[in-house]
């Protein structure tokens, strides 16, 4: 069993930081490179960029909580939660809310 695991690409669990500007603001977040292909996905996914994706994110979770105290232990499992989501074939794969009308 663990050696799904141990086989992994090294490349997938290196740290990458990317600065983007959230509410503004230029902040770097640091995450491993399979959350980074991850939250392209989800990005592909809504019809937005990567950095768009983390800003609405971060909106909402703000707009939600008022605070947060790890933002890319939050970006983690809400890549693990979509995936969650995928695997179930749940509609739609989205993370992000949709406006309805």
């Amino acid at each position: 069993m663990c050696e799904l695991y141990v086989k992994a690409d090294p490349i997938l669990y290196e740290s990458r930081s990317r600065s983007l500007r959230i509410r503004g603001v230029v902040t770097t977040l640091r995450l491993e490179n399979q959350f980074w292909h991850i939250l392209q996905e989800i990005a592909e996914v809504d019809g937005m960029t990567t950095n768009q994706l983390i800003s609405k994110l971060y909106d909402e979770i703000m707009d939600l909580r008022g605070e947060v105290v790890n933002f890319a232990s939050f970006l983690r499992v809400s890549c693990t939660r979509y995936l969650a989501q995928r695997e179930a074939q749940v509609v739609p794969l989205s993370l992000v809310g949709r406006a309805t009308g």
